[in-house]
């Protein structure tokens, strides 16, 4: 199990420089865990590819569907007072730090590839490539 950030579910969607690392991660550990949160950011995602007309809205529609029957039922509610300590104390957004209590609290690691939540919290988030070097 791991704790996936939006990045990496955009990764394993859509074509681009981190889907063949997201794609393995995915193969060997299908169990992404990922806050409510990701919903808001993966529409946000969506509808920056439509605006830039790099996707047709039935496209859209079809990633969102797949992402929320894959990834709505692993969604968790971070503690929102972990949440806010951890964003006070590294001076990271409230909404990195979802990613970050969750995986706190699960124990299990978060894969992101968000370089200041790498450098703030190096004990619990790893980037894809060192999480797939981890095995």
């Amino acid at each position: 199990m791991i704790v996936a950030d939006t990045n990496l579910v955009a990764a394993l969607l859509l074509p681009g420089e981190l889907s063949p690392e997201a794609g393995k991660i995915f193969a060997a550990d299908p169990t992404w865990v990922l806050p409510v949160l990701w919903r808001s950011e993966w529409r946000s995602v969506l509808l920056k590819l439509l605006r830039a007309r790099r996707l047709e809205l039935a496209g859209a529609l079809q990633l969102w569907d797949w992402a929320e029957a894959r990834f709505g039922p692993a969604e968790r509610l971070p503690d929102g007072t972990d949440v806010l300590r951890l964003a006070a104390a590294s001076g990271c957004s409230a909404y990195d730090c979802e990613f970050v209590a969750l995986a706190e609290a699960l124990e299990a690691p978060l894969v992101t590839s968000d370089r200041a939540v790498l450098k703030a919290f190096p004990g619990v988030a790893r980037s894809p490539r060192e999480h797939l070097a981890r095995g």
